[in-house]
């Protein structure tokens, strides 16, 4: 299986399954004599880990991150980080049911048919419990980039939106609620109506919007390896996203360039930053923002129509702990594949 790197000058590989005995991961191109806050790591991967309110999948799994290499005396040695999170909390035996049909909208029926098997426990690689690893490796990043602040918030869960620009947030309400969510009664509304998707036996969509401030000039290449077009593919690596939109995104494209244009202040700033702080694939100094759209999850806990192995149609209610939104916990990862993305060409922009 090829396509388990991310990055160029700072990569990560990931490697384990969900139901394995541990995730993991190796990262390179971590400049030496980083100091490390450890804390740190442990707050990301509490962000993100299952269980941790009753809107998400209840397994539960502390994700404690056990070092092997490249970090000594606290101090990163500028060899590979290596590192594994045991797997403590797996509930196999839920998915014997799936092992003969593959579910609607998950990656069964097209991982089965490009290798002639698979890990049929939680998915194996196609779980979202592969980007436990990314979220360690984020955490880092952004303590190689220090001065860069990347801040993600969940700004939709289904039709419930939050109708403000990030410039109108607080964003130090965001870890106030179980939806992260910067707007506590907009927070309120989600949380309930996730709450009453769950008793359905169904699941609920979602969008993210990420901020990335203090972006240097220069970041990104002209052609194939603009800045955006990598953030674009950093997020749609993740899990259940299936759309990415920069700046003025979808809405752009109904204005005029007389609307849409950025003009230049004295100081090389912008007035309206609708380019979402790159331009020609190049970071402008503005604030980098974008919107990530996740589809529901695609394990019901209700009946629903399956095709089996031997071509049959049947009936089936799926079983498990299985997340009936995954924007909540998306949020860290998010800023993680962020983070990987900037450090990466912040690191290329400084070596070059």
């Amino acid at each position: 299986m090829a396509g388990n790197i991310f990055g160029k000058i700072f990569s990560l590989m990931t490697f384990g399954e969900s139901h394995g005995e541990a995730l993991g991961g190796i990262i390179d191109g971590c400049p030496a004599g980083i100091l490390l806050d450890f804390d740190a790591i442990r707050n990301e991967m509490q962000r993100r880990k299952p269980g941790q309110s009753n809107i998400v999948t209840q397994r539960k799994e502390e994700d404690d991150v056990q070092f092997l290499s490249g970090i000594f005396e606290g101090k990163t040695t500028g060899t590979p980080i290596g590192f594994i999170i045991p797997n403590t909390n797996q509930k196999s035996q839920d998915y014997s049911d799936i092992k003969e049909t593959y579910r609607p909208s998950h990656a069964d029926y097209v991982y089965d048919k490009k290798y002639g098997t698979r890990d049929y426990r939680g998915g194996g690689r196609s779980s979202a419990r592969e980007t436990a690893s990314r979220v360690v490796a984020g955490a880092i990043a952004k303590q190689v980039i220090a001065d860069i602040k990347i801040t993600a918030y969940v700004s939709a869960v289904g039709e419930i939106a939050l109708n403000k620009t990030y410039q109108d947030l607080d964003f130090s309400k965001i870890e106030s609620n179980a939806v992260r969510c910067p707007e506590i009664e907009i927070a309120t509304m989600m949380e309930n109506h996730i709450k009453e998707i769950k008793k359905q036996g169904d699941t609920v969509g979602g969008v993210i919007t990420c901020v990335i401030q203090n972006v240097p000039i220069g970041l990104g290449e002209p052609v194939f390896d603009k800045l955006h077009a990598e953030l674009g593919k950093a997020m749609l690596s993740i899990n259940a996203v299936k759309g990415f939109e920069l700046g003025s995104g979808f809405e752009g494209a109904k204005m005029k360039g007389s609307e849409h244009n950025d003009l230049f202040n004295e100081d090389g700033t912008t007035k309206t930053n609708l380019s979402g702080g790159i331009q020609g694939g190049i970071s402008n100094g503005m604030d980098i923002y974008f919107k990530v759209a996740f589809k529901p999850v695609a394990t019901l806990i209700q009946k629903q129509d399956v095709l089996t192995k031997d071509g049959e149609i049947i009936n089936l209610q799926g079983k498990g702990r299985h997340d009936p939104c995954v924007v909540p916990r998306a949020v860290p990862i998010v800023e993680a594949m962020a983070a990987l993305v900037m450090a990466d060409y912040y690191l290329f922009q400084k070596n070059r």
